[in-house]
């Protein structure tokens, strides 16, 4: 069997999971309708629509709510590694004739295809829901492969490590809320207090929140350039600390 082949099998078994388990679509998909109406609806009838660029908060929330779904849809994807070694199917993977890496990012391209089909939906709803043109369409798909691609790598690494299933999900409920609400994808960026304001900018998930923002509703507030530099380098890093997991995974 060649790496090439390995890395396919791979990503066909973790796509053929998510076939079979429709639930986690209509979850991923329901779960930011109801945020952006609840929020938008809610919070948004307070906010000056000044500070947001004069644009309504459901728009303006939406990139953001994209960006969370992409987020908790692969972040979590770790816990099938934990799953996966309990019931000994990991074992049998990784003694097939491909390397480690090979089966990290055949999993990695597993996560980011059901990230990005979620995502698709999610964005073609908001061609009907805040305007999304074609280009913003594709452009949207793009940036959040990139998000999912770090997290679904963070996701697997902390997987590589944890044995129980419980444990897992405290450290990454415990890593991912605060990613996602320093995030400005609730709140503008303009304005905030200088620990706020730096905390919110040393968060990889902003420049993605950000730039979902200018290809959506042309509302950014990095330079794209600088939205693109930090997350290519976010999946950099994340990449390669989880390829070097996999390969120090016990069984």
């Amino acid at each position: 069997m060649s790496e090439i082949e390995g890395l396919y099998g791979i990503w066909l078994r973790e796509f053929k999971v998510f076939q079979r388990e429709k639930s986690r679509v209509i979850s991923a998909v329901a779960q930011p309708i109801i945020w952006l109406f609840l929020l938008g609806g809610g919070i948004g009838a307070s906010i000056d629509t000044s500070r947001i660029g004069d644009v309504d908060y459901q728009h303006f929330l939406f990139p953001g709510i994209v960006a969370m779904s992409t987020m908790f849809g692969t972040v979590f994807y770790g816990l099938y590694i934990v799953w996966d070694r309990k019931i000994d199917v990991l074992k049998e993977i990784l003694v097939a004739p491909i390397s480690r890496i090979t089966v990290f990012f055949g999993k990695v391209l597993g996560g980011a295809t059901d990230a990005m089909i979620t995502a698709f939906i999610l964005l073609l709803l908001g061609v009907v829901l805040v305007g999304v043109g074609p280009i913003g369409l594709v452009a949207g798909l793009g940036i959040a492969l990139l998000l999912a691609v770090g997290m679904v790598s963070i996701g697997l690494t902390l997987g590589a490590f944890f044995e129980s299933m419980e444990g897992f999900q405290v450290i990454i409920t415990f890593m991912i809320f605060p990613l996602f609400f320093l995030s400005a994808a609730l709140y503008p960026i303009a304005g905030l207090d200088p620990a706020m304001g730096a905390a919110v900018r040393a968060n990889p998930v902003t420049y993605a929140v950000d730039a979902l923002r200018g290809a959506l509703i042309g509302r950014n507030y990095f330079p794209l350039w600088l939205d693109l530099a930090v997350l290519l380098l976010f999946d950099t890093a994340m990449v390669l600390l989880g390829a070097w997991a996999f390969r120090r995974m016990k069984l």
